[in-house]
């Protein structure tokens, strides 16, 4: 068992770490970027959506490969192939997704002991929070038509890239400040090596995920690292 003492909130990422990387990397990438081109054609007038496509309009005026293509939907297409962090994307990614999720045609797994994990973790008291690159509202969808039913109600914050880089400290020393809690009592889990790093230089326990099928090999004489959550035991905070 590895053990995290003091805590009094648990930051979850979800790629590699409560969800299979092949979900995201081969059923949501591929689905939404398939649904773009009718999706902008449907909704490209759609007034609350305004912002988003200003948003868009300025990073292709913006853009300074000479390769991107100048249409809203083939850029955001392009912006797929090219794995870019582009959080206005991101939110359209997340409304394509509700479709797919509504329809019945997307189903997020988790890996199989994350249900029991977080009710657990639920009952001692520790607030849950996610932090992902997906965008807040892909991040609900994913955890409220998971397998394992509707799982939304065992988080209490959700934060996304509009917080900050994940591989920036300051985008950890934020988040607790947001929770309201001591960035020393709050563990973050990650498969990500560089945000493991950012995270403990701002004062976080940190734990690595190495999951099946996880591309990043994380360095266990850096950070603890587990394969599964039931391989953890945590305690609470006293005060």
């Amino acid at each position: 068992m590895i053990r995290f003492d003091n805590l009094k909130g648990v930051v979850l990422d979800i790629e590699g770490t409560t969800c299979p990387l092949d979900f995201v990397v081969n059923s949501l990438f591929p689905y939404a970027r398939q649904a773009l081109p009718r999706f902008v054609a449907e909704h490209r007038q759609d007034p609350k959506l305004s912002a988003l496509w200003e948003e868009v309009e300025q990073a292709i005026t913006a853009e300074t490969a000479t390769d991107a293509p100048q249409e809203i939907a083939d850029y955001l297409q392009w912006l797929i192939d090219q794995d870019r962090k582009f959080t206005p994307l991101k939110d359209l990614q997340g409304l394509i997704w509700q479709q797919g999720y509504n329809s019945g045609s997307l189903v997020a797994p988790l890996f199989d002991d994350v249900e029991s994990a977080l009710k657990t973790w639920h009952q001692q008291g520790l607030i849950l929070a996610v932090y992902s690159s997906g965008s807040i509202a892909a991040q609900q969808l994913l955890y409220g038509n998971s397998i394992a039913g509707d799982l939304r109600g065992l988080f209490t914050s959700w934060f996304d890239t509009r917080l900050g880089s994940k591989v920036n400290s300051q985008s950890y020393i934020d988040l607790a400040k947001h929770l309201a809690i001591p960035a020393a009592k709050l563990l973050f889990i990650s498969d990500a090596p560089d945000e493991l790093k950012a995270a403990k230089n701002a004062g976080l326990q940190v734990c690595g995920s190495q999951r099946p099928g996880n591309i990043q090999i994380i360095n266990e004489d850096s950070y603890k690292t587990i394969k599964k959550f039931s391989e953890l035991e945590l305690t609470n905070a006293l005060n």
